[in-house]
């Protein structure tokens, strides 16, 4: 895309005599404005408008035209978006289309009161079939806020073909087909004089294929969705697609991936930097590394080696401490001992000697020694739970309180005492189990993975049977109801049902009276039987799952063909995780292939938008189908002068692919030939800026007075004639 600068302003406004044109044609996409009789406009910008906001001031600021995407850092274009004066080729938004000719009088030299007062004859262009309403609030706000002492309206494509006409492109009979930014429109011609009731629109155009390709892309794209944007997707559209002599042919040559499908893909690369790639170290590198590492590697055993020498040191210091204070306290009678032990901050005897154990073991560990599992010797009950073997008459109410708190922290441990043993006892079995079925395989590895899957076959079973069980019930007790379903005790074992009972009986008798529930300690007892961990029942077939889970891991390692079963029961194998690679060149590519014809086909076939209206080679069948005057060869000389123009007019294979659509709807030997426009953009302009410099040009006019006198009216029946 070529870089966005805003148009110079003009400075040879004031060198004009009053009675020279101004020229403007206001098209959909571009807006142009210059003098009459010059071959190019002075000035060209975008037909949009946009009223974003300042981000330092706040202060909404009017944007016409296009704009340097370097300057709207400035400002906040959240709340705002690019908005056209046009529906469909027509003006409606004349607030927006007041701001367009604003910076248009404004960049041509009429600025301050010479902007509020335009004393020259102005040549408008317009759509063909342009509504009154259009027509006449765009009078009014030339003459009523400009000033212009006379105005014009003419049709775009009748100035181009006109001028096309005088450069011996086509003849004073024949067929325009303006193919716009939002419609198109075929306009016959008969003696230079444009037929306006044979006129064909229709609303398509080169916006809807620039959208349609962003589409295609960003369905295809949808990660490099940011890029896509409408700017780069336009440029994309002007250089990349053509229209295709046959859709169909062209399509099935990229169906099949053909060598001439691939020469004709195109490839728009993303920016991209290549990753840093790591340099291989030299071996002198790598032993500089090593010996660094060595270094470090030194200097912190040497620290933790002196971290070990001074904690021994410490708690060799601490021992001797101890030692000396039993010594000290054997020496103590007996009715000192109390005073002695309260400023020694210990309790008794026992807790010296439990310290002293405590560093002891300490003290081998820092030395390295090994710790035998007999010599962890916890400290006695009695030692660490003083109070329960006291009665409960001989404590106060705090002590009482410590004394359940102890009797509590007691079982808890013993209970942890109990689940580790239970687990080295459960690993010890395993490791057994695991020899035991090691020599197995060792003996006879065929039959030994045999009988794993045949153990394997019954568990899964067993397992899948109980929880049809545990789910629906047993079906055998016979307490079915009617309508076959199972109930809700039904689906209940005995433990569960006795957990139930328990409930019910428990919610009835404190149902009965003052609810004293938790006043006495055999009422948590009713807690413990409720419990699932007392259930008998689900002991036996959490083995078989416990079981089950050893043998399948078994089989995972011993037999490669084993599969386990999911969840729904089928087989499934394990998916490969996708492995990450790095990314390159080729991920920020993104390829125009099919989409570089099949946006462009559109214009022919607009039902693959789902717009319902005729194409092109259509719409030309039917403006020559509408003509008033038939016969005479008028229809062949038409045909023989066909004259394409307008910005989707450039797509490469236009004109081939129109004459021969055209040609199928025509009677054999028709002459036909289809040429394109000398400059299908500018040509409108200058056609315009030919007829206002002649001398009938101020004939063709009406005046502020005439729109004063004859109003709106005089309007709807104003025609220009072209051939003057």
């Amino acid at each position: 895309m070529p870089s966005i600068t805003r148009p110079l302003k003009q400075s040879d406004y004031n060198n004009f005599p009053p009675n020279a044109p101004i020229v403007i044609d206001n098209g959909a996409f571009n807006f142009r404005i210059g003098w009459a009789g010059e071959s190019d406009p002075r000035v060209t910008f975008r037909n949009v408008v946009q009223r974003p906001r300042h981000k330092a001031s706040g202060e909404t600021v009017t944007i016409v035209g296009d704009h340097d995407p370097a300057l709207m850092k400035y400002f906040d274009c959240t709340r705002s978006s690019q908005r056209s004066p046009f529906e469909s080729n027509v003006v409606y938004q004349f607030e927006l289309m007041e701001y367009i000719l604003d910076f248009g009088f404004e960049r041509i030299g009429a600025d301050g009161s010479q902007a509020e007062q335009v004393d020259h004859p102005i040549l408008i262009t317009e759509c063909a079939c342009n509504p009154i309403q259009s027509r006449s609030k765009m009078a009014e706000l030339l003459f009523e806020t400009y000033g212009v002492p006379s105005v014009a309206f003419g049709v775009d494509s009748a100035f181009s073909y006109k001028y096309n006409q005088q450069l011996g492109l086509c003849y004073s009979d024949g067929l325009a087909i303006c193919s716009g930014y939002t419609t198109c429109h075929v306009i016959p011609f008969i003696n230079g004089e444009p037929v306006i009731e044979a006129t064909s629109r229709t609303n398509i155009g080169g916006y809807h294929v620039t959208d349609y390709l962003k589409n295609l892309l960003s369905l295809k794209y949808p990660y490099h969705i940011s890029s896509i944007t409408w700017e780069k997707v336009e440029g994309l559209k002007m250089e990349h697609c053509y229209i295709a002599p046959d859709y169909s042919s062209e399509l099935e040559k990229f169906q099949k991936e053909s060598k001439e499908a691939e020469e004709k893909t195109r490839c728009w690369q993303l920016p991209w930097i290549p990753p840093p790639q790591e340099e291989v170290p030299s071996g002198e590198e790598i032993a500089r590394k090593a010996a660094i590492k060595e270094r470090q590697g030194q200097r912190l055993r040497e620290m933790a080696a002196a971290k070990r020498v001074s904690r021994i040191t410490e708690l060799e210091i601490e021992l001797q401490g101890l030692e000396f204070l039993l010594q000290q306290l054997d020496s103590v009678s007996e009715h000192e001992v109390a005073s002695f032990l309260a400023e020694t901050g210990y309790v008794s005897k026992e807790e010296i000697e439990s310290a002293m154990l405590r560093i002891t073991q300490s003290l081998r560990k820092a030395k390295g020694e090994q710790l035998d599992l007999d010599e962890k010797i916890e400290p006695p009950s009695a030692e660490k739970y003083p109070l329960l073997n006291i009665p409960d008459n001989m404590l106060t109410p705090e002590q009482v309180k410590e004394k359940r708190k102890q009797a509590f922290l007691k079982t808890a441990s013993e209970g942890r005492q109990r689940a580790k043993q239970k687990r080295f006892e459960e690993e010890l079995q395993r490791e057994r189990q695991n020899q035991l079925d090691e020599e197995k395989r060792l003996e006879n590895p065929e039959l030994y993975l045999e009988q794993l899957r045949a153990k394997h076959k019954d568990l899964t079973e067993k397992v899948e049977q109980r929880k049809r069980l545990k789910t629906n019930g047993s079906r055998n007790n016979g307490n079915q109801n009617s309508s076959g379903g199972v109930g809700r005790g039904e689906r209940l074992n005995a433990a569960q049902k006795e957990r139930m009972r328990l409930l019910t009986t428990a919610a009835f008798d404190r149902g009965k009276g003052e609810d004293t529930f938790g006043t006495k300690d055999e009422d948590w007892q009713l807690y413990k039987l409720m419990s699932k961990d007392n259930d008998d029942e689900d002991d036996g077939p959490n083995e078989d799952e416990a079981e089950l889970a050893r043998i399948t891991s078994r089989l995972q390692d011993l037999d490669p063909t084993f599969v386990p079963k999911s969840d729904n029961g089928s087989f499934q194998t394990i998916p490969e995780l996708p492995r990450s690679r790095p990314l390159t060149a080729e991920d920020f590519q993104i390829l125009l292939g099919v989409e570089r014809f099949r946006c462009p086909e559109i214009l022919f076939q607009p039902n693959m938008i789902g717009i319902d209206q005729a194409g092109l080679d259509e719409m030309a069948g039917i403006s020559i189908r509408r003509l008033p005057v038939k016969g005479d060869g008028v229809e062949e000389r038409i045909t023989n002068s066909i004259l394409l123009m307008g910005g989707s007019s450039l797509f490469p294979g236009m004109d081939a692919r129109l004459e021969a659509e055209i040609r199928k709807i025509r009677p054999f030997l028709s002459p036909i030939r289809v040429v394109r426009a000398s400059e299908p953009i500018l040509d409108a302009w200058r056609g315009a800026s030919a007829f206002a410099a002649t001398a009938e040009f101020s004939n063709q006019t009406f005046s502020r007075q005439d729109y004063y006198e004859k109003g709106e009216d005089w309007l709807r029946r104003y025609q220009i004639r072209y051939s003057v």
